[in-house]
């Protein structure tokens, strides 16, 4: 069986659904439950089955409560009781047949076969009327899925943004950076669209051959601080956590484990960023998303926003 990795979901053997939320998956599954059967649920399987959706903290009070030998940081489900795992990019061709606008972004992405997906509630056919399109693409692929898409905006062949839906995406993210400044950076990022009146991001994934690329690990905090470095290598700054590489005196990395500082600056960049310092050992790691709702926690590129001025 191929290894479970970020952006699969998995169903557990009492019909528990979770989006699997990380990489090192060998004994128990990193993942953040979302539906849950129930006879009342206002969301329903292609078998009949009805379902719940849990938000964030919803599910964690579930877990606590039902299944409190999962708790962690994120919920870990044990291999042995996984009854189903979803892999977005095996599903692809039978949502592609049932949805115009999937297909319609796997053509435009234009990647090789198996190198794209669709996550979320598309891929376990638990989606409404409401439902985004969480589009994945896998490696360095995703980078050739980003500029096709903003060759196709450029062309109009495809919808930007409105600005109603950029209000919407602030809002909804409520970040720690004003509204222009988040603007800006989003603009650049190519990473989300409009498709026949629908929004979609376009989620980056590793490869299987680099899921052990960089191990995430939890580190002693040593407390808050703020930076600016040079980003010396953005590869995997779509990624989740997004990874910047930087040159500074006493941080390597920058972290940000929410979706929000995905992507904020490039290699050869100046970035400020605000965070805890994590010790690693051999290395000290800044780290964006202690919280989920990441008070007082931001990246920015000055470089960006110098060159706007």
């Amino acid at each position: 069986m191929k290894q479970i990795r970020l952006r699969d979901f998995i169903e557990d053997r009492d019909g528990c659904i979770y989006a699997v939320s990380a990489y090192d998956n060998d004994e128990a599954v990193g993942c953040i439950l979302r539906y849950v059967p129930d006879e009342n649920g206002s969301r329903q399987s292609p078998d009949g089955t009805r379902y719940t959706k849990y938000d964030f903290e919803e599910a964690f009070d579930y877990i606590r409560k039902n299944k409190p030998e999962y708790l962690d940081t994120v919920h870990r489900v044990p291999l042995g009781d996984i009854k189903t795992v979803h892999k977005p990019e095996e599903k692809i061709g039978d949502l592609c047949q049932r949805d115009k606008r999937v297909n319609k972004l796997v053509s435009l992405f234009d990647v090789p076969p198996g190198n794209a997906g669709c996550t979320g509630s598309l891929l376990v056919g638990l989606e409404n009327e409401a439902s985004d399109i969480d589009m994945v693409v896998y490696g360095d692929h995703w980078f050739t899925a980003q500029k096709n898409l903003m060759n196709a905006v450029e062309r109009g062949g495809m919808k930007p943004l409105s600005e109603e839906l950029w209000k919407k995406v602030y809002n909804k993210r409520v970040p720690e950076i004003d509204y222009e400044t988040f603007v800006l950076h989003e603009k650049r990022k190519w990473n989300r669209g409009e498709i026949d009146g629908t929004y979609f991001d376009l989620l980056y994934t590793r490869n299987y051959g680099d899921l052990n690329r960089v191990n995430i690990s939890k580190g002693k905090v040593l407390g808050k601080k703020t930076i600016e470095a040079e980003v010396t290598d953005s590869s995997l700054i779509f990624d989740s956590p997004a990874i910047y590489s930087v040159d500074h005196e006493e941080i390597s990395k920058v972290l940000s484990f929410t979706h929000t500082y995905s992507g904020q600056a490039v290699s050869g960049e100046t970035i400020e960023a605000c965070g805890y310092v994590e010790d690693h050992g051999d290395e000290k790691w800044l780290v964006i998303g202690s919280t989920r709702e990441a008070k007082g926690e931001y990246i920015i590129s000055k470089t960006l926003i110098e060159n706007s001025e």
